[in-house]
């Protein structure tokens, strides 16, 4: 664990979980059906989706499977009775995953194909990043997100931002208003509208 602690990449996924744990905290008894900026997703879909994404890490980044090889495995609600006690066990041991010796140095094979495991990392991250946006939008939380995490997001997303929409997983980018911030920016690459 002590190349997680030198490691800028292990560093912005840490705290892009804990910024999701911080949000989900912040979740009321009677939010978790309440709307995201996510098109038909709840905020429980959506705390579901991120808690699945950290739930194949394991079995990815550690056990070198595949996607395909684990089949329907996370498929569904996994959350349970406790949606944050679940996601703090997925994201602790996705966290836990990523931070051994030489796991960003080996190779996942994902759903869209074989890829590095800091790039997946450096997705994963990315992904946490703007769902605490999201999140954060759908419960009336705090949407501001750290500026380290927005640049990160930022510089993973420009070199895809004119494909995302393509992929059904995005929304078209958004013309972000004159003078905008960088938040405001990424987050209307994305789709969104902040």
């Amino acid at each position: 664990m002590a190349d997680a602690q030198h490691n800028p990449l292990l560093t912005r996924h840490a705290e892009a979980l804990d910024l999701f744990t911080e949000r989900l905290g912040a979740v009321r008894p009677d939010q978790w059906d309440a709307p995201t900026p996510c098109a038909e997703w709840t905020v429980r879909d959506l705390v579901n989706h991120l808690t699945v994404e950290q739930l194949w890490v394991p079995s990815l980044v550690r056990e070198g499977s595949s996607t395909d090889a684990r089949g329907d495995a996370f498929d569904g609600d996994q959350l349970g009775d406790d949606p944050a006690t679940t996601w703090v066990r997925a994201a602790s041991a996705a966290r836990a995953a990523f931070s051994e010796p030489n796991a960003l140095e080996r190779t996942v094979h994902l759903s869209y194909g074989d890829s590095s495991a800091a790039d997946y990392c450096a997705e994963m991250t990315t992904d946490a990043v703007v769902h605490s946006w999201d999140l954060a939008r759908a419960i009336g939380g705090d949407e501001r997100l750290p500026g380290e995490l927005v640049s990160f997001a930022a510089r993973q997303v420009a070199p895809h931002a004119a494909d995302l929409s393509k992929t059904g997983y995005f929304a078209e980018p958004v013309e972000p208003p004159p003078g905008s911030d960088p938040q405001t920016k990424l987050l209307c690459l994305l789709g969104r509208r902040p």
